[in-house]
């Protein structure tokens, strides 16, 4: 199949405006810009046959240039990145598959996207894929004190029989009763922002008004599900390293010590 990465990246952020300029050391202290550092990160998957980033803002394009990475200039207006990627799609020669590598998920493994254009060769009708990751018990315990505390520590999927999502939430889903927890692995899966679309997936996206499911837990595949489009989670192992995203500033020392422990320079 022939499939291309899209990397959608805003200077805005509420958290954390210019984040994909932040600088960020590597194992052997190299510091280089987060944009700079997902677009490594997308270019180790194999298969793939183009890593472009989609942005809006002439200071990315620059920075980018810089390094020697397309970019497909995308509008201000686009509210999430896989409306950037319904709109970069014109730029594009006739790919198979899409994929959407997070700006901001400079960890994520290569493992994780080919498994997503795996699954998407042996279906011919799913539209859409993500991954989601098994949670050990200790780390759903974790995830319910910062519950607990008032703040969201990740994307929570559940699905049906055969592997389709049944819903998305920043809340900890299912729900765990008395003894959920007896064993080392949990029944939580913890969603990972990636995602591969056919085509027809990002033009129905596009079409498709914004649900109030996407705009109360903030995120965006809540759409394809609210428009009855069916998103094929793909269960992928845990890193031995965190996978963390950069979505403030905190989040700078720990991003560069997942990076001397991948040993990633």
């Amino acid at each position: 199949m022939n499939s291309v990465i899209l990397i959608p990246a805003r200077f805005q952020s509420s958290r954390y405006p210019g984040k994909p300029l932040v600088e960020l050391k590597g194992a052997k202290g190299t510091a280089k810009p987060l944009i700079q550092r997902s677009v490594e990160a997308a270019r180790r998957v194999a298969g793939v046959s183009g890593v472009f980033v989609t942005t809006d803002d002439d200071r990315i394009a620059d920075v980018c240039s810089k390094f020697g990475v397309g970019v497909i200039m995308t509008s201000p207006e686009c509210r999430n990145g896989t409306e950037r990627c319904a709109e970069a799609l014109a730029s594009l020669h006739e790919p198979d598959l899409v994929i959407n590598f997070q700006g901001d998920a400079l960890l994520t493994p290569p493992g994780f996207v080919e498994a997503l254009m795996a699954r998407m060769e042996q279906d011919a009708d799913a539209l859409v894929a993500t991954p989601a990751m098994r949670l050990r018990t200790d780390e759903v315990r974790k995830l319910q004190a910062e519950e607990a505390a008032g703040r969201v520590g990740g994307t929570s999927v559940v699905t049906d029989n055969q592997g389709f999502a049944l819903y998305f939430s920043k809340r900890l889903i299912p729900h765990l009763p008395a003894g959920a927890l007896d064993e080392v692995v949990s029944p939580v899966q913890l969603h990972v922002g990636v995602y591969a679309y056919r085509p027809k997936a990002l033009h129905l996206y596009a079409a498709t008004p914004v649900s109030d499911l996407e705009m109360l837990e903030g995120l965006e595949q809540l759409r394809f599900l609210a428009a009855g489009v069916s998103v094929a989670v793909v269960e992928v192992a845990a890193p031995p390293f965190a996978l963390r995203e950069l979505n403030n500033p905190e989040d700078v020392a720990p991003i560069e010590q997942a990076l001397a422990e991948a040993g990633l320079d």
